[in-house]
């Protein structure tokens, strides 16, 4: 079947929807089918697809209506009944049931292996467990309580007659449809019918309002994050259930973007592959299309810009728990609220309390003038508690012995005359990871020491920023640093965010002459070419400004030495790579502050005698390791490529800096 963008004009869709256009430059975006046709035809298997913002209207569907396996995803309408039951009071959701050894069954979840016979749980914390782990003993406990017909009934009678629960969990002998369970395995649906269960859940209409809460928080609670949630935004709220078997693959669930909620089923069956592992191909597919599907709804760019946010009732995400963290902290007696994201009635009570005693007026929304009273804030896994106290310094290294090296290629250059005193395979072209962001900061080093003012210029994050994947310096879109602090940022976590950061911010000033990009992310990479030449790295090739795996981005040892050579110049630069801990403050588009706390990476630091200079790992390169030791005013730069994991760089570095030491030595007369 090919793929068709379009409008639904029944019961379930308005027929005024339209397509809208997005325009980047000077081009307009293709449309949504066009993009996402090459994505399904080169998937091996069977794919239905059905995505819809709910703000809008704007709809894409493909063999919507065919009949597929759910695999756990049928876990989510057994949900559905679940409360509807309960509604009518023929279920108790606080009903304790006791696990017997007869109960369980194999597969997905946690009751099974890690609770003994006689355990009791409530039904509502197995409905809870079902969703949360995809537990097939919990389900089962939960089918008990509603009836192993009543899912396809209930679906039946809201017009959903494909959406079928066939027979308990590992329990094929108890299925009350025998042919459809030989097709379909556990459970059958159909994306339509799944994109109609999400709409009445995000309008609070699934059985009723106050069901249609719980369930989203249910929802909210799915730890599955490999298949459509795999390449969004973590700042994306999710709600969503998974379901996996050999050869089928499903996802669906609401997505809360910047632009809208959208609604997104993905069911794939026959897949080729069927493999467990993270780059299964059915969960990759998923993952593509709701990338796809994002950027769709949320074209990424420099352009587009992060408006303050006023939290109130409804906001969701980390700034939410932020706030709640913040008001548990300053408010006596404390809140005690619960740290979950979702902006509240007693969130927005504990707002007003607070706005009150600051003699603020008590609107219980959060704007600029209460973050100013709350002060500084902390997101993330900056809230865990404080990290442990740097460890001392190991004594320096002893110089006898001979190198024992891991790495694919590896060389000893002297600083002071470049000369390489030895290596193996030092003029190959490998990846190179994150020891990328020499080049990065190099180039803002320079412009630095033409004018000092540059570092204290504020550095902005934009969402594209903010979204690029791998290891981060944890600064959010939306938020603005200065631009010394943003090194220590790039270089001791090894901040992707922070390598997009300075290229959309630098790129334009930075363009080499006769470069024809618009886009200042590529202006920046073809200034890190040009000077890449100007250094002498006959072997280097950069695609990016922070080291994430391409097949062109490629450096060499003897070149990752001369960089940083140059790095090492900048007494900017050798204080920055030199660094093992850093804090700073960043101002939130909001209002607010908050502190960071990096830590240098490089675990060669915390040895006296190593100075620097950069970390990287991908899978493509290995770990990776570009160090210099200084004994009595002479300097040595190690670089490894490709080491066996991040134990054996720092292993090999070692070695190598005592060999290369060795060899350092003037002869004895």
């Amino acid at each position: 079947m090919l793929l068709q963008h379009r409008i639904l004009e029944s019961k379930y869709c308005l027929s005024s929807c339209f397509l809208a256009l997005f325009v980047l430059g000077s081009g307009v975006r293709a449309d949504l089918a066009n993009e996402l046709k090459p994505v399904i035809d080169g998937h091996a298997g069977n794919v239905a697809v059905a995505i819809k913002n709910l703000e809008t209207g704007e709809t894409y569907l493909h063999n919507e209506t065919e009949v597929m396996p759910t695999a756990s995803l049928i876990k989510f309408p057994v949900l559905i009944e679940l409360y509807r039951q309960a509604e009518l009071k023929n279920v108790k959701l606080d009903t304790m049931i006791t696990l017997q050894e007869s109960d369980k069954v194999p597969g997905s979840g946690i009751l099974t292996d890690h609770f003994q016979s006689g355990a009791q749980l409530s039904v509502e914390n197995a409905a809870r467990l079902m969703i949360r782990y995809s537990d097939n003993t919990a389900t089962n406990l939960v089918v008990d309580q509603i009836g192993l017909a009543s899912t396809a009934k209930t679906m039946r009678d809201m017009g959903m007659p494909e959406t079928q629960l066939h027979a308990k969990v590992f329990r094929r002998e108890s299925s009350i449809a025998p042919e459809r369970s030989q097709a379909y395995g556990l459970g059958s649906t159909t994306a339509m019918d799944m994109l109609q269960l999400l709409e009445q859940l995000n309008a609070k209409t699934l059985v009723s309002a106050n069901a249609s809460e719980k369930m989203l928080q249910h929802l909210a609670a799915c730890d599955d994050d490999t298949k459509l949630r795999r390449m969004l935004p973590k700042s994306v709220k999710t709600y969503n259930k998974t379901g996996a078997v050999s050869d089928v693959r499903t996802d669906a669930g609401l997505f809360k973007t910047p632009k809208g909620m959208l609604a997104m089923v993905v069911l794939t069956s026959k897949n080729k592959d069927t493999r467990w592992t993270d780059d299964n191909a059915a969960e990759l597919l998923c993952g593509k299309i709701g990338k796809v599907a994002f950027d769709w709804f949320n074209p990424p760019g420099t352009g587009d810009a992060v408006a303050p946010t006023v939290l109130q009732v409804g906001s969701t995400g980390e700034l939410v728990e932020s706030l709640q963290r913040a008001l548990n902290t300053k408010l006596s007696p404390p809140p005690n609220l619960t740290v979950d994201g979702d902006f509240g009635s007693m969130t927005e009570a504990a707002t007003k309390r607070f706005q009150s005693a600051q003699n603020l007026e008590p609107t219980g929304k959060v704007d600029a003038a209460m973050w100013a009273k709350l002060g500084s804030i902390q997101l993330g896994a900056e809230a865990k508690e404080d990290a442990l106290p740097l460890p001392a310094k190991e004594p320096l290294d002893a110089i006898e012995g001979q190198p024992f090296v891991s790495a694919k290629a590896w060389v000893i250059v002297d600083s002071d005359s470049g000369k390489a005193i030895d290596g193996d395979k030092q003029d190959a072209k490998l990846d190179f990871a994150s020891t990328t962001k020499m080049m990065t900061a190099w180039l803002i080093a320079k412009e630095a020491a033409k004018d000092p003012k540059i570092l204290k210029e504020s550095l902005l994050y934009s969402r594209r920023a903010d979204d690029t994947i791998g290891s981060t310096s944890a600064v959010r879109a939306g938020e603005s640093l200065k631009v010394k602090d943003a090194l220590f940022g790039l270089m001791l976590p090894s901040g992707n965010d922070a390598s997009v950061a300075f290229a959309e911010h630098f790129g334009e000033r930075l363009r080499p002459a006769g470069c024809s990009e618009t886009d200042p992310l590529a202006m920046f990479i073809a200034a890190m070419n040009a000077e890449a030449v100007k250094l002498g790295m006959n072997h280097s090739h950069f695609v990016n400004p922070h080291g994430l795996t391409h097949a062109e981005h490629l450096s060499s040892c003897v070149d990752l030495a001369k960089l940083a050579t140059a790095v090492l110049s900048s007494s900017l630069l050798r204080e920055i790579v030199g660094t093992r801990e850093y804090k700073c403050t960043v101002q939130g588009v909001s209002g607010y502050t908050r502190d960071m706390v990096w830590r240098n990476t490089n675990q060669l630091l915390g040895i006296e005698g190593f100075i620097g200079v950069k970390t990287g790992t991908t899978d493509a390169a290995g770990a990776c390791l570009v160090s210099c030791s200084e004994r009595d005013g002479k300097k040595l730069i190690v670089v490894v490529l490709g080491s066996t994991g991040s134990a054996a760089r720092y292993s090999d570095s070692r070695n190598l800096h005592r060999w290369g030491w060795q060899l350092s030595k003037p002869p004895k007369e």
